[in-house]
């Protein structure tokens, strides 16, 4: 897959799957069923491992009988897309609304908004001296 090839967005359902490869690194679908969320029969779990080696968001090896499946995607990368497309959604594509929104609709404890606002001074002053150095 070249760099302009991006996989394709990751579905609530495929993000299940991805979640337990991320966690526990390559695995059979049996094992993924047994590490699973929540109760998935064994034809949707290969349905999801299809389309996700579809999308190119894991590969698979076979070793046996069996195949052995592990994620391409990196979950931070998924992660950033999936912000991406929230703000762009939501937010008329401002990630700043997008936070602004969770901010508003989420009950956030004293000690979770003092570090919201930690970041975002921390974040602010790395701005600022990339903008300097920028300038000269």
């Amino acid at each position: 897959m070249t760099k302009k090839q991006q996989p394709m967005a990751l579905t609530p359902g495929e993000i299940e799957v991805m979640q337990v490869l991320w966690e526990q690194g390559e695995l059979k679908p049996t094992e993924i069923e047994e590490r699973f969320p929540r109760p998935i029969k064994n034809a949707a779990l290969r349905f999801q491992l299809k389309t996700l080696l579809e999308k190119g968001h894991v590969t698979r090896r076979k070793e046996g009988k069996a195949y052995l499946y592990q994620a391409v995607t990196q979950r931070e990368g998924a992660f950033k897309k999936m912000t991406r497309r929230l703000a762009e959604s939501f937010c008329q594509g401002s990630t700043a609304g997008l936070i602004a929104e969770l901010i508003k609709s989420e009950e956030l404890s004293p000690s979770e908004i003092k570090e919201l606002q930690e970041l975002a001074a921390q974040r602010g002053a790395k701005t600022k001296s990339s903008r300097r150095r920028e300038s000269k």
